[in-house]
């Protein structure tokens, strides 16, 4: 209880300081009657901290600017999702960008505040996060149950959903395409040709060659993975994935997690973990801007760097 009370009066301690930082709030470039207007709704925003305040005061003393710049009426309008657009697009263009995406969401917040019957939040869904890779032990022991199949086709389909999926990476939707004459011995190591949407030649880890090799071989021009005639069937590895979850020592196998114990081992191989803790990079966007600064890498790079054992 005591706690409670503790935490109630730092809160109202607080916000009587936020209150306080607002009405003694002045700017040496604002009109007496914009920092009346910034004044007046920060202070309806009601800000909890003074450090809330400060920032809510800020974006619109630069709005109240502006406004007086371009000859704007200092109301309650001015806080339109327009003016604030234009205000980002034009009154910002000598701020950094992350300055003006700040000043932006400060503003969008006064004008919720504003607003007598605001539009309800939006509902926060959930990021995909990557799928769990297997570990050495799971996949090996994949292997072995893809090995001792009944059928040769199911032995050479499980195979090659192994090899592609956690040696190249390989996505379920592709696979349906995949023939053996696509899988080749290039540019000293073992290259997968993938056709469609997002085509590219994909070097296979070393640990995963000879059986896909003798998987291909045995395939010649015929799909790796048998899914009927009608191509654009679903869940063509279903029947695969059941074959190779039959041992209960395994976890299910889901291609999604092939996929996430290739990116591992690349990433691994790559020293990527590294480079984004020394770099300090945790956007993935980032990575993004940076590699489309890169030429492309060809094919001998591509082996060199990712065609090797893990």
């Amino acid at each position: 209880m005591a706690s409670a009370d503790r935490l109630h009066a730092s809160e109202t301690d607080a916000a009587r300081r936020a209150a306080l930082a607002i009405e003694r709030y002045t700017s040496g470039s604002l009109s007496a009657p914009a920092a009346a207007f910034v004044r007046e709704v920060v202070a309806t925003a009601a800000p909890a901290t003074p450090a809330r305040a400060k920032a809510l005061l800020f974006a619109a003393g630069k709005l109240a600017a502006f406004a007086e710049q371009v000859g704007l009426e200092l109301d309650a309008a001015l806080l339109c999702e327009a003016v604030i657009e234009r205000f980002v697009v034009v009154g910002c263009a000598g701020v950094l960008p992350a300055t003006r995406r700040t000043l932006r969401t400060n503003l969008r917040a006064l004008a919720r505040s504003l607003e007598q019957y605001p539009q309800p939040s939006p509902v926060s869904l959930p990021r995909e996060r990557a799928k769990r890779p297997y570990s050495e032990a799971q996949i090996d022991g994949y292997l072995r149950l893809a090995a001792c199949q009944s059928t040769e086709q199911r032995r050479t389909g499980c195979q090659a959903l192994m090899c592609l999926g956690a040696g190249a990476g390989i996505v379920a939707g592709e696979l349906r395409y995949m023939r053996g004459s696509d899988v080749a011995c290039r540019a000293g190591g073992v290259i997968v040709t993938i056709a469609g949407r997002r085509a590219r030649s994909v070097p296979v880890l070393e640990r995963y060659h000879e059986p896909l090799l003798s998987v291909a071989r045995f395939a010649g021009e015929r799909r790796l993975i048998a899914g009927g005639r009608d191509l654009t069937r679903r869940n063509v590895t279903d029947e695969l994935c059941a074959a190779l979850s039959a041992d209960r020592s395994l976890p299910r196998l889901e291609p999604g997690r092939l996929r996430s114990t290739w990116l591992i081992s690349c990433a691994r191989q790559i020293g990527l973990g590294a480079f984004m803790q020394a770099a300090g990079i945790r956007c993935s966007q980032r990575l993004g801007d940076l590699a489309a600064q890169l030429p492309d890498a060809s094919e001998l790079q591509l082996v060199a760097l990712l065609g090797t054992s893990a």
